[in-house]
């Protein structure tokens, strides 16, 4: 398979940097990549769907698809773009409440390599639960790009002032 026919899956959270997630799209096309976007139901009102679609040259899923609908492509690789406190949280437990979740549930059994960059403030990432599911997506070989030298959290009330360094090149480095 050459990098040019191989799917990459964008899942966006409902987070500050989500309406810039099309940076992570140039980039990955740049790099060859077919780009799928997959919004979580609460990012979709952080991102201009249309201007994805027409971007990507794919719908923006970020639902189940009914029967008649046909089946996107297996993704070859997975990144979460950003990703929140709530979405790490709900990945490393299994939890597949939305198609977003879904499909991160099953990317590791499926050998789907999972790339994770978080953008959560410092009150959530100081949680025990929080510092758990980083640890346990590790210990299931997701690269969650999370610490000193790495992306680290913004204070409380502070995200407008990381949006325009949130770095979305990290994550495509990192697949």
């Amino acid at each position: 398979m050459t990098v040019e026919s191989r799917v990459l899956y964008i899942i966006v959270c409902a987070a500050g940097p989500a309406g810039e997630v099309g940076t992570l799209v140039d980039l990955a096309q740049a790099a060859g990549w077919q780009v799928q976007i997959v919004a979580t139901p609460s990012a979709l009102a952080f991102i201009d769907v249309a201007a994805l679609e027409e971007r990507t040259g794919r719908v923006v899923r970020s639902r189940y698809r009914d029967p008649s609908e046909p089946r996107s492509r297996r993704a070859d690789a997975i990144i979460v773009a950003p990703a929140t406190f709530n979405t790490i949280n709900k990945f490393a437990q299994g939890t597949a409440d939305t198609y977003a979740l879904g499909l991160l549930a099953e990317a590791p059994g499926l050998g789907i390599p999972v790339v994770v960059l978080p953008f959560v403030n410092s009150a959530l990432a100081s949680r025990v639960p929080f510092a758990r599911s980083v640890e346990q997506l590790r210990a299931e070989g997701v690269r969650v790009i999370f610490g000193p030298g790495e992306v680290e959290p913004h204070e409380p009330g502070a995200a407008g002032e990381r949006l325009g360094v949130y770095p979305w090149h990290l994550a495509l480095e990192r697949i």
